[in-house]
């Protein structure tokens, strides 16, 4: 079982109303993307945070682990923004290179800094929905939102061949090992190919054996998932509301009027 499918399982927050969970998640999301704020960013992640851990349950330095796993992506893809190479030095500091600088601006590294915490809050929203909603339950709710049934049907085949690709791998590795296929790079390589390979043809051939096995129960082009039904809550549909009216308030003062 992936460790994220795990703990959404485990979590405290398991049991509450996934509609309330997603709207929370995604009403919050797009505050924090459009708001354009560090402030309204930093907001949002110790939210989240505070949801994830403390009330869902998830230990705190895994979920600090799953939070910095994109940190380096950020951190390289801002480069670009921070340095700058320019004929005329910028305020933060210059380094002479011939007749260029590499150089950087106060203005810039706060850009980039705001960049990063909005992102990180992205996807500590995100992380928060994963984290205490199974599969299952978040495509129940796009189901109720009337998201196209193919689209439904799609997310929900592509999750469940994630497990049985992902144990395909594992078989697949271990018997590598045992023949001495990983000992070096080059073996691992040619290993690695080799096991890419044999996974694309099991793969379609697992999709034709499960078509074939949905046309034999009668399958009529929708695939039926049990949902178990649980009702809102009038209080944490109140939180909701003055929390992300209160953020949406907050992101536009900081927009309009500072």
């Amino acid at each position: 079982m992936i460790v994220i499918d795990k703990l959404c399982y485990q979590s405290k927050l398991r049991y509450e109303n996934a509609g309330e969970k997603f709207a929370f998640a995604v009403i919050t999301l797009c505050i924090c993307v459009m708001s354009r704020s560090a402030a309204v960013a930093g907001i949002v992640l110790a939210a989240t945070g505070i949801l994830t851990v403390f009330y869902g349950g998830v230990p705190v330095f895994r979920y600090l682990k799953f939070l910095t796993a994109p940190l380096a992506f950020l951190l390289l893809s801002t480069v670009a923004i921070i340095l700058n190479i320019r004929k005329t030095p910028l305020d933060l500091f210059a380094i002479s290179v011939g007749t260029w600088y590499l150089t950087s601006s106060l203005d810039s590294c706060l850009y980039a800094l705001q960049l990063i915490l909005t992102a990180l809050a992205a996807v500590s929203c995100l992380y928060f929905l994963s984290f205490t909603t199974p599969v299952p339950d978040i495509l129940d709710v796009l189901k109720k939102l009337h998201c196209p049934k193919i689209l439904i049907e799609l997310m929900l085949l592509i999750y469940r061949f994630i497990f049985v690709l992902l144990e395909t791998a594992s078989a697949i590795s271990m018997s590598q090992d045992c023949r001495l296929g990983n000992k070096n790079y080059r073996t691992a390589l040619k290993s690695f190919g080799m096991m890419g390979s044999v996974l694309m043809i099991r793969a379609i051939s697992r999709s034709n054996r499960l078509y074939d096995a949905m046309e034999a129960r009668c399958y009529d082009g929708t695939i039926h998932v049990l949902s178990e039904s649980r009702p809102p809550k009038k209080k944490v549909i109140l939180a909701i509301i003055l929390f992300d009216g209160a953020l949406f308030l907050f992101a536009l003062w900081r927009r309009f009027y500072l």
